[in-house]
């Protein structure tokens, strides 16, 4: 997952992260469409398969009628992080 990648890249290792903190979600699907939490949460089962129960976060999730590149979803997230800055 993309998210995974850039952290690790700008941290140099997923064990910086203490916790997650917010995720938002952007659905791209058709106006009838309900069932937009059930998109995220595979992202959010993610987090937690990875982080444990520093996976746990708030969450919200929006249905849009268009997003960038047509993609199915964009995700938003806000984690706290250990820059050894003590």
């Amino acid at each position: 997952m993309e998210v995974l990648a850039v952290l690790k890249e700008a941290l140099g290792s997923l064990n910086k992260v203490k916790r997650v903190v917010k995720v938002q979600g952007f659905v791209n699907a058709v106006p009838a469409y309900e069932e937009h939490h059930k998109v995220l949460n595979g992202f959010s089962d993610l987090m937690m398969d990875v982080f444990g129960e520093a996976g746990q976060h708030a969450r919200s999730v929006l249905g849009a009628v268009s997003v960038r590149d047509n993609l199915p979803i964009i995700v938003d997230s806000i984690f706290e992080v250990d820059c050894g800055w003590d």
